[in-house]
């Protein structure tokens, strides 16, 4: 009964609204899982016959099948999109989703670093090699600075205002700002900068980037998430990549002033 309607609300989803063809799989799985619960119940109607109650009942079904409130959600998104499908199709004159509300999903709180963990994980870095202060540098600057990584391995040495205690950014959109820096991070890139740099052989159009590899091209974002993975694991902290890009942010937002 529901075929041709499953085929039109797919044909729909790939023509005028161009989905993926996963998020148009998942859409499909939503109503059919509306209309196995329909055979299941004995009430298989077509779909201007259903009513609020009639979905009322199938996610009471669902949910005690176990399923969690953020699927259920997913679920409802998707008959939500069928309805007004239908809606356009004629299908229907009434769409019965209008007033079914979602299941409440539970907020957390953003996971960050701690003080004492982000001490822990600098104090990891081996300094007796010319990584060791490069690393050193960047984690100083990331945790002084609250940079995004993004903007980390893009900042330049032009960008550079030790001498008034601030770093010029660039960040999303291309949006400049100033970002206030401290001392210990000024200390430890300069260190970097006029000990370890200078004897890097640096690759044309690189010139004016802070932070290089051993062949003398930028940093890219997933190298700096592997360094600050492996110092996070030699400092027993088990967190999700995640974690280390807005907790470092979030937890340099409120410790930044714990430190010189």
């Amino acid at each position: 009964m529901w075929e041709p309607y499953k085929k039109g609300f797919k044909a729909y989803l790939q023509l005028e609204r161009s989905l993926s063809d996963n998020s148009v799989e998942a859409y499909v799985r939503d109503i059919e899982k509306l209309t196995d619960y329909l055979q299941h119940s004995g009430t298989l109607k077509n779909p201007s016959e259903l009513k609020l109650t009639d979905l009322q009942h199938f996610l009471k079904w669902i949910s005690e099948l176990g399923m969690s409130p953020t699927s259920q959600a997913r679920i409802i998104s998707g008959i939500k999109s069928f309805y007004k499908y239908c809606l356009i199709e004629h299908i229907s004159k009434n769409d019965p989703t209008t007033l079914l509300e979602t299941p409440k999903l539970k907020k957390t709180l953003p996971d960050t670093l701690s003080f004492d963990e982000i001490e822990d994980m600098i104090a990891q870095i081996d300094l007796s090699k010319p990584e060791g202060g490069r690393n050193k540098a960047i984690l100083e600057t990331l945790y002084s600075c609250g940079l995004r990584v993004s903007e980390l391995v893009n900042l330049r040495i032009s960008q550079l205002y030790f001498d008034v205690g601030f770093i010029r950014v660039i960040g999303k959109g291309d949006k400049e700002r100033l970002v206030p820096v401290g001392s210990s991070a000024v200390k430890y890139v300069n260190i970097y900068l006029k000990n370890i740099r200078v004897h890097i052989p640096v690759k044309q159009g690189n010139e004016d980037i802070v932070f290089l590899n051993r062949r003398g091209s930028k940093l890219t974002r997933v190298m700096i998430f592997l360094i600050i993975k492996e110092l996070a694991k030699k400092a027993g902290i088990k967190k999700t990549c995640h974690t280390f890009g807005r907790g470092w942010r979030q937890s340099s937002c409120c410790t930044r002033n714990a430190r010189p």
